[in-house]
């Protein structure tokens, strides 16, 4: 299929199915009239790209996973490389939720103190002498 085909297909445009082959991740032939031409294999890495990318994985933590379809495994998450940055992002995701955790915490004590301070000024305005 051409670019255009594939750009359908996988829901994207050719300028990105172009960066990702300037990256590496995507690797057309090149037809005589120097066309590029993929094939479903390609459909696929990009299909792998993009749901990756979706979750929060950047363009140099694909790459095991596009080196895992290529090496011929149905599923980029099979091989070693690949599994270890599974674990890598998943302790990322782990720590920025126990610092959102910490901020929460703190937001609400904030918010707390906020209601009780205005309940207090409150009170103290309603009980003054007139």
């Amino acid at each position: 299929m051409l670019i255009g085909e594939l750009a359908e297909r996988a829901g994207t445009s050719t300028r990105t199915l172009r960066y990702y082959e300037t990256r590496g991740l995507v690797r057309p032939r090149r037809s005589a009239n120097g066309y590029r031409v993929y094939d479903e294999a390609e459909l696929r890495v990009v299909h792998e790209i993009r749901a990756l990318l979706a979750v929060g994985f950047d363009l140099d933590d694909i790459r095991p996973f596009v080196a895992c379809l290529r090496a011929g495994h149905s599923s980029g998450d099979v091989c070693p490389d690949s599994v270890a940055v599974l674990r890598r992002k998943l302790a990322e995701v782990d720590d920025y939720l126990d610092r959102l955790g910490t901020v929460r915490r703190q937001l609400h004590d904030q918010l707390a103190r906020a209601i009780a301070d205005r309940e207090e000024n409150c009170l103290r305005i309603r009980n003054r002498p007139s």
